[in-house]
């Protein structure tokens, strides 16, 4: 028989440059869902699709997530690497994000690149659908995904924050 508990988690709010991210982890301090406070339905969407019997407690995330999250707007562009994530979706969706995880900061990546990468070239779209679907903003970054004339191209976050975290993530010249 298949539990119907409620999956308990927990939501943590943290202030950013880029207004208040919303934080989910599990009850082993693992990161279930990121994404930014005016997105909350959208977020709410994406949980309920993969945790259908999800219960949200307000509280605080470990210290190390949020100092994750608060490194990486201080320029810390590597603070996400050590964040465990519990993420569900399809195994084609988990595999895009995991191609994600591995587009360096101050790189971009076309669609096509993606799908490439996971071994798919032909599956552009599909790819493309599956970074629409990222629950874990940020940590997976689907905004270093671009089109493929290098414009900027939806963002469930919206554009003008795509461009900030890209700008964020830039080079910088040396000194």
């Amino acid at each position: 028989m298949k539990n119907t508990q409620p999956e308990a988690f927990i939501l943590d709010r943290i202030a950013t440059p880029l207004g208040e991210v919303l934080l989910v982890v599990d009850a082993q301090g693992a990161v279930v869902a990121l994404d930014f406070e005016d997105f909350e339905a959208r977020m709410l969407r994406l949980l309920a699709r993969h945790h259908r019997a999800a219960m949200l407690t307000p509280g605080r995330a470990p210290e190390a997530v949020r100092a994750a999250v608060s490194g990486y707007f201080a320029g810390d562009l590597a603070a996400f690497d050590a964040v465990r994530l519990r993420t569900r979706g399809t195994d084609f969706q988990r595999e895009v994000w995991g191609a994600l995880r591995t587009i360096p900061a101050g790189e971009t990546w076309s669609y096509g690149r993606l799908a490439a990468a996971i071994g798919r070239p032909r599956a552009v779209r599909a790819a493309g659908l599956a970074n629409g679907q990222n629950p874990v903003a940020l940590i997976v970054p689907c905004h270093r995904v671009i089109g493929a004339n290098g414009t900027l191209t939806g963002y469930a976050g919206g554009l003008e924050r795509k461009r900030w975290l890209l700008d964020h993530e830039a080079p910088r010249p040396a000194r």
